[in-house]
């Protein structure tokens, strides 16, 4: 077999000739973006000491059709090498010795600057300190465009400065130094040249795995190489729809000069190629698997792993036909109403970017190929995105599952009702009756705001039309991407942070900083707030607020506020929150079947809320006399532990070092296992041989 390859030496000076006459050009199977200046710095400084730096590899191929000049600039001649691997290198060497302007990941343009000091031989990314040092060239650049004046400039800056010395040994030096630097020029690169009849896809697959080697490359990378070779136009495609999701038609223009009028840019995840090649090739080849989807791509057949090119032609065309679908601006623009009816307003509530790009396929996939009507498919897909992102459906293995959903989909009659059923029956599989009574609270039980349970509580107020805690303004207007304000609503604690570690004892950060434990007020509400416990914050808030009754009860209603929960115990409180939370995720998910759906949110009484006209509360028995302070409490059946609890003057109990505010507190403060702190506890009265639990003291009568 003849070599594919020859070894050829090329110079820095040949090199960047090259790129500056288009001679060598840059095929746009690559990454587009330059090394970071700390990278670019590591490499020249390498070559100043004489270091190896790896070698290059071009293609002779002078087929311009693929490729594309570094730096964007036109070139004056064609191409007759192409660039396959060292394009990280060649362009930051191109850009150093040039002054090019680079573009950066975030499409903003920068020349790469080095400083170099001629004394120590060092190299570093210039900074202010750097530049106002006289001993530091701030821009290698300038010995690049003139060696001599660059020399000039900085002996005459060095000589004036009284912190240096410049005798001639020392001027010998930095003249030997700037010279080495200038000379950098003239350092050799061995250059891998793959000859002129190698085939694309040959060229391709060495692209491949040479970047594998080091760096783990996705499926999506293979792909998008893959298109490189054979539908640069759908490549580049997804570039550009990638980039623009991170601007607006006017920054486009503005930043690129490139005339738009349509940008896919959205308020929930701006796009890697990759991502949206996803949603193409899920719609287009059905497929979710990455690697599954390259290899029919490339027309192999799984038997015999030999390359069929009539194959290969027909799987490009159905990519084809998804990814116009997938990059169309009219279905994009459809789908984000799609996450908005579902309660969804920003970023911050997307737990799963997988959830947006699958759930995006399928509402393709329903309106093309099942041709279901705008307006409910929006309700189904709502419906579906709803439940997927609260339970997480694409976090764990996510191509299995959506394939799985795809494969619902293949030999179904191809009708607006048979989409929607087949949506419909894994939607009630995924949440049936028993989920939302017992899997969904215990998701609840969690400190991560970001957690899908969570950003469900807080999608469904946004589908309830919810207000604000004690306001009057609606969460959906204040979790606004529009909305431009120096502080919105905020994540308050009802059992303030300080009262829980000072108070109660706690110091378990994610007990005291649960999600049931926060509930959306005003931001400056949050401050007068501060760390009062909720027996003394709240009447207090809600008298402030003047909020007519039937009002705050609703909006006790939508936030799950447990009745009587000011006097609930920490814990307890925590449980029946979030049942109550979860029952409002469910109400909201209800109404993605109805919208005028009156959701029933109407809370059942505590049963740890006492009535005060028969039951008093703890507090009172002391404040009434009936128990004084300082009586001493021991457990019924103390089991041989000896606990001595003591009664506070401001009604507390105290248990060893901690005061407790209940009496189910204290029970649990000695480890009772279950059970009403009422009856665990017994009352010692000084002067009296009596002993009487404390349930039977609550329900004598007061004189």
């Amino acid at each position: 077999m003849s070599a594919k390859f020859g070894h050829h030496p090329w110079t820095v000076e040949e090199l960047v000739s090259g790129v500056d006459k288009g001679t060598i050009r840059l095929p746009d199977i690559q990454r587009p973006f330059v090394w970071p200046n700390a990278k670019v710095r590591d490499l020249i400084d390498s070559m100043y000491r004489g270091y190896p730096v790896g070698e290059l590899m071009f293609w002779a191929n002078k087929d311009g059709e693929h490729t594309k000049a570094i730096g964007g600039n036109a070139k004056t001649q064609d191409a007759s090498m192409q660039v396959v691997d060292g394009q990280q290198r060649l362009t930051s060497l191109y850009a150093v010795l040039k002054g090019l302007e680079v573009w950066r990941e975030d499409y903003s343009r920068e020349a790469i600057k080095l400083a170099f000091n001629p004394m120590t031989g060092r190299f570093e990314v210039p900074t202010a300190v750097i530049e106002r040092q006289s001993d530091w060239i701030a821009d290698i650049g300038d010995v690049f465009a003139g060696q001599i004046s660059a020399r000039r400039n900085y002996l005459t800056r060095l000589k004036a400065d009284p912190k240096h010395t410049v005798d001639a040994d020392t001027e010998d030096a930095i003249e030997l130094a700037i010279q080495r630097l200038a000379d950098l020029r003239n350092y050799t690169f061995q250059v891998v040249q793959i000859k002129e009849e190698v085939e694309r896809e040959t060229v391709a697959d060495i692209f491949v795995r040479i970047n594998s080697e080091g760096v783990n490359l996705s499926s999506a990378d293979f792909i998008l190489t893959w298109m490189s070779v054979f539908w640069e136009e759908g490549r580049t495609e997804l570039e550009v729809w990638a980039r623009n999701s991170r601007f607006t038609p006017a920054e486009v223009v503005s930043i690129l000069n490139e005339p738009t009028k349509w940008t896919p840019q959205n308020p929930y995840m701006t796009f890697e190629p990759g991502q949206i090649l996803r949603v193409a090739i899920a719609v287009g080849l059905r497929r979710a698997k990455l690697q599954d989807a390259y290899n029919v791509l490339r027309g192999r057949d799984p038997r015999t792993r030999v390359i069929d090119p009539a194959r290969r032609t027909t799987e490009l065309a159905r990519l084809k036909t998804g990814q116009a679908h997938a990059t169309k601006n009219l279905h994009w623009d459809e789908f984000l109403k799609v996450l908005e009816r579902a309660g969804f307003r920003t970023k911050d509530m997307i737990t799963s970017e997988n959830t947006v790009l699958y759930s995006y396929a399928l509402w393709i996939i329903g309106r093309i190929d099942f041709k279901v009507p705008v307006d409910e498919l929006r309700e189904v897909m709502a419906r579906w995105f709803f439940m997927s992102q609260i339970t997480g459906r694409y976090t764990s293995s996510p191509e299995t599952r959506m394939q799985e959903d795809l494969n619902r989909l293949e030999g179904v009659n191809p009708t607006p009702d048979e989409f929607i059923k087949v949506l419909s029956g894994q939607i009630a599989a995924a949440v049936p009756e028993d989920w939302w009574r017992v899997t969904l609270p215990e998701n609840l039980n969690t400190s991560s705001t970001g957690a899908p349970a969570y950003v469900g509580y807080i999608a469904a107020l946004n589908i309830l039309d919810a207000e604000v805690l004690l306001a009057t303004s609606k969460i959906k207007d204040w979790i606004n991407p529009l909305r431009r304000t120096v502080k919105g609503i905020e994540k308050h604690h009802l059992f303030p942070k300080d009262y829980l570690k000072s108070v109660l004892g706690l110091t378990d950060n994610k007990k005291i900083n649960q999600v049931a434990n926060f509930a959306l007020v005003e931001w400056s509400d949050n401050i007068t707030i501060s760390n009062q416990p909720p027996t003394a914050y709240w009447p207090q808030e809600v008298s402030a607020k003047n909020i007519e009754e039937v009002r705050r009860v609703r909006q006790e209603e939508w936030h799950a506020l447990p009745e009587g929960w000011i006097n609930l115990d920490y814990e307890e409180f925590l449980q029946q929150r979030r049942h109550l939370m979860a029952k409002v995720i469910h109400e909201g998910y209800k109404r993605l079947f109805d919208p005028n759906y009156e959701p029933d949110l109407t809370r059942p009484a505590s049963p740890s809320t006492p009535a005060a006209t028969t039951l008093p509360t703890f507090e009172y028995l002391v404040t009434s006399g009936v128990i004084p302070p300082g009586t001493l409490l021991t457990p019924v059946d103390p089991e041989g532990t000896g606990t001595i609890a003591e009664v506070m003057e401001d009604g507390y109990i105290k248990v060893g070092d901690h005061l407790c505010e209940t009496v189910d507190r204290a029970a649990k403060e000695d480890h009772a296992e279950s059970g009403s702190g009422w009856d665990y506890w017994q009352a010692h009265f000084d002067g009296e041989d009596e002993v009487v639990t404390l349930s039977d003291l609550r329900e004598r009568p007061v004189v």
